[in-house]
């Protein structure tokens, strides 16, 4: 167990993506110190890296977790203690149209952090080392008919190049334990929102393109369900992982929030009515459009928290409703 009341060196790989920036947010405001590495490709925010680069409590670099050499100097140069692992390539629909990049950065590139890892682990006095695998829900396909939420003991059955690749990670980390003992563990978690969250994600983009006047595209017939977890909630989860986590052992996260794709464009659009009304005077729910479905869409997610509630002390506090809006307030800032 870590005490995480003393201050720990975190090296955060996507730390300017969408949930590492709300990472490294929250690591220093518990007195962390914050080493950031981010290959900044599209999907990085440009206004967490401006931050990063301006605040004297973070060092953050551009590059790659594949550049074995950058990593290990990092690691040796800062004497971090915990590594969190959220870079990744993660839409659906774009590993759908080039895998290549997902097996790239999701399993080699795991790979190479693994190994430097372990050489730095191996080389250093470091009792308390963890490396934490930040991986998806995804990696466990769909909840079947049995309707039981995924949970730690579920199999894993990935159904997209993007969670193959991301289920294919998780083993390296698992095996890099069993193998080596390298002191490792794996988070997952469901459909996360918030502030700073890519455009190409399905809340920024109801929210844009009803702002826009545009058509809101709905995969299929919108029943698709998905657990939906603040990244405030995620983000304490892990931080919870970090100090009370097992090695070896993974944890799974949740938001009790469950709707229908469907169900939650209309809630969108009913805040927006409310937030900023259609400049056409009618609801932006009227914008909604069914759209040829995803290459082999999940149906349904739904996930079991139960082991990180009673093990590391995990719950999501955060109000869905109060959430969305101030997820729907940030967008609207942003796009002025």
């Amino acid at each position: 167990m870590i005490n995480m009341s003393q201050s720990r060196s975190f090296l955060v790989t996507g730390g300017a993506g969408f949930i590492g920036s709300h990472m490294v947010d929250m690591l220093l405001e518990n007195q962390h110190k914050v080493i950031v590495l981010d290959a900044c490709t599209y999907a990085a925010n440009a206004s967490a890296i401006n931050d990063f680069q301006n605040n004297p409590d973070i060092k953050f670099i551009q590059g790659n977790i594949a550049n074995r050499t950058l990593i290990s100097s990092l690691l040796a140069d800062f004497s971090v203690d915990i590594i969190l692992n959220f870079a990744a390539e993660t839409h659906v629909d774009n590993s759908i149209q080039t895998p290549e990049i997902f097996l790239r950065t999701n399993i080699f590139g795991t790979y190479e952090l693994l190994t430097a890892a372990m050489e730095y682990w191996q080389g250093f006095d470091k009792p308390e080392f963890k490396f934490i695998q930040i991986s998806t829900d995804e990696v466990f396909g769909e909840v079947g008919v049995d309707k039981n939420p995924f949970s730690e003991d579920t199999a894993y059955a990935p159904r997209s190049p993007y969670s193959a690749s991301k289920a294919s990670s998780d083993h390296l980390v698992r095996s890099w334990y069993h193998t080596y003992k390298l002191p490792t563990l794996v988070t997952h978690c469901s459909n996360n929102f918030g502030p700073r969250q890519n455009s190409e994600k399905l809340v920024p983009k109801i929210i844009s393109n009803a702002i826009s006047g545009k058509e809101i595209p709905i995969y299929g017939d919108g029943q698709n369900t998905r657990d939906w977890l603040y990244v405030g909630d995620h983000c304490a989860g892990i931080l919870l992982a970090a100090e009370n986590g097992l090695v070896g052992e993974s944890y799974c996260f949740g938001g009790d929030n469950q709707y229908k794709n469907i169900d939650l464009a209309k809630k969108v659009c009913l805040h927006l009515d409310k937030i900023q009304p259609s400049k056409f005077g009618t609801s932006y729910v009227n914008q909604i459009r069914f759209v040829a479905d995803r290459k082999g869409h999940d149906r349904h997610y739904a996930v079991d928290f139960s082991k990180a509630a009673n093990v590391l002390g995990y719950s999501p506090k955060s109000d869905f409703n109060e959430c969305l809006n101030n997820t729907i307030m940030y967008y609207l800032n942003e796009i002025g």
